[in-house]
Order: C-alpha cells, then structure tokens, then sequence
C-alpha cells in the first residue's frame, strides 16, 4: 500500500514539475517578445531620427543595425522556446495520463481514502505557487 501511495505522490510531483516548466516557457516567451517590441520601436525611433530606413545605406544608424540583430536574435529563441513548449506540452500530457491510470489503479483496489489524501495537498501547492 504504501508504495502505491509513493507512486501517486511522484506521479503529482512529476506533473506539477512539468507545469512549472511549462509556465516558465511561456514567461520567458512573452518576456523576450516584450524585449523584441521594445527594440522594434527603438530602431523605428532612430531610422525616422536619421531619416534613413535602409539598412544597407552607408549612413544608417549603427544602433538600429545592433537592434536589428538583437531583434532577431530574440525572435530565433522565441522560435526555439516555443519549440521546447511544444515538447514540455507533450511531456505533461503523458504525466497527466500516467497520474490518472495510477489513481486509477488505486481506486480501483479501493484506497480512495488514500488519492484524497495525496490529492488535495498536492493541489493546495500548486495553488499557492501559480
């Protein structure tokens, strides 16, 4: 008995962990594309301050020519990290679907005393962090 209630317990670890995962991608994500608005509005400030738009004449703004890169740059890890998203996603379906044959495996030998137990505060947790 207690074993399976180990089991229930890492299964609600593993699915908390990789909920926290996840919500730390998408912060990152909406992060670095606030970063990357931040640098779209500098370098249109400057190319209308220089009145040149052209990044390949001669006198444009070296900042804005850094800008546009650092853009770049955060919207290829933007790519990156939605990419990783799409893999965390996948990896906390497959630790919802393990968790649930797990309670179902303990209900079904009648210790659903036991899920309440390891439910709630596991819930109570994750309430108080997200």
């Amino acid at each position: 008995m207690k074993a399976r209630g180990n089991l229930l317990r890492l299964k609600h670890f593993q699915v908390e962990d990789k909920t926290r995962q996840l919500a730390q991608i998408d912060m990152m994500v909406s992060e670095f594309q606030r970063m990357a608005d931040d640098l779209s509005s500098q370098i249109k400030f400057e190319e209308e301050k220089a009145g040149i738009s052209d990044p390949s004449h001669f006198a444009y703004p070296t900042f804005a020519k850094a800008a546009v890169q650092r853009r770049d740059n955060l919207m290829i890890s933007i790519r990156d990290l939605n990419d990783k998203r799409l893999a965390a996603q996948e990896a906390l379906d497959e630790a919802d679907e393990e968790l649930a044959k797990a309670q179902k495996k303990e209900a079904r030998d009648g210790n659903s005393i036991v899920i309440e137990e390891v439910e709630k505060p596991a819930i109570d947790q994750a309430a108080m962090i997200g």
